[in-house]
């Protein structure tokens, strides 16, 4: 996939989730096989004020690339100068959001809220196009709700306005994040446009991954709540994809505590211990999905409070769930 003159090797992409794809995250994710990651969102109003965590989720490290970092408003001039700002951490891509369903974000009339005014999604495209030297990529939603879904009006217009590529989540901002993302409106977008569709929703698998390929044309799919606490799920996808449908079976628990070592470090080392292992609680808990005790040890990983009392988990968490020496 080739969105502008950037070369995207690869079939999965990193979903920009909020408060959970972190410099860490993305990382790690990519290690195992993201093909290209795009940043949390950054309020371009945000930037005007040089606030030091808006700073902090536009840093992009050589480990991660290539990657983006994407921005959301309603204001097309605001827009275009926090895209000229986002270029000092050097991105490869500047990624525009309209489709965030947050109330605090939709109801400033950002995000989301964006597909309800087509007309000025395409200005904001063109403003934030004009501005930056870099490619301009957009991620829609199929739609406000059951009753104007636009998906395919807006990423024309998008396209029109200078967009290189579009992400379409299959899913009404009304919907959120259930019931089953629409995987036919991602199929409507990518023959209506002539620029790259990256397709978003229910994409927890690699059978997932090549089952919305087949279906929608798509030229890549973009992994969200999928990678949770499961960031081999893009080995596994490659794999399935590249090598005839080989299987790759998920990591033994020594692996996946290992993997989730590695990425707390890595938070530990970018914000800090302490803010990183209030942050950490959430995707240990991830992590955990599956294992035996895993209630118990998620009660447990809710209280982290230093990396100290990580360890002490993880050797629980190994010791519970090894199985016992078979005797001879």
């Amino acid at each position: 996939m080739k969105i502008g003159n950037l070369q995207i090797d690869g079939f999965a992409v990193l979903a920009p989730m909020a408060g959970v794809a972190d410099r860490a995250f993305r990382e790690t994710c990519v290690r195992f096989g993201a093909s290209y990651a795009v940043s949390e969102m950054v309020s371009s109003k945000g930037l005007q004020f040089n606030d030091k965590k808006t700073g902090e989720l536009m840093e992009l490290s050589g480990a991660e690339r290539p990657a983006g970092i994407q921005l959301f408003g309603s204001e097309p001039a605001v827009m275009a100068q926090a895209a000229k700002k986002a270029m000092e951490y050097r991105p490869d891509v500047i990624d525009i959001n309209m489709g965030c369903p947050a109330p605090k974000v939709s109801c400033s009339g950002s995000g989301s809220a964006l597909m309800k005014s087509p007309g000025l999604c395409g200005e904001i495209v063109a403003a934030v196009k004009s501005a930056v030297p870099v490619p301009v990529t957009v991620k829609i939603r199929k739609g406000w709700d059951s009753g104007s879904v636009n998906a395919v009006e807006v990423a024309k217009i998008c396209e029109a306005a200078g967009a290189d590529a579009v992400t379409v989540h299959g899913r009404t901002r009304e919907q959120m994040y259930a019931p089953g993302a629409d995987w036919e409106i991602i199929r409507r977008v990518k023959q209506a446009v002539g620029i790259p569709v990256i397709g978003n929703g229910d994409v927890v698998s690699a059978q997932a991954a090549a089952r919305m390929l087949e279906q929608t044309g798509c030229d890549a799919v973009m992994v969200g709540r999928g990678a949770l606490g499961n960031p081999w799920i893009f080995s596994q996808i490659n794999a399935y994809l590249t090598d005839s449908c080989r299987i790759v079976p998920p990591p033994d628990i020594h692996e996946r505590i290992l993997v989730m070592l590695r990425h707390i470090r890595l938070m530990c080392g970018y914000k800090g211990e302490h803010r990183a292992m209030n942050e950490a609680r959430k995707h240990v808990g991830w992590y955990l999905k599956g294992i035996k005790n895993a209630a118990s040890f998620r009660r447990r990983a809710g209280a982290l409070e230093s990396w100290e009392q990580l360890e002490e988990l993880a050797r629980d968490i190994l010791l519970a769930n090894s199985e016992p020496t078979r005797p001879l």
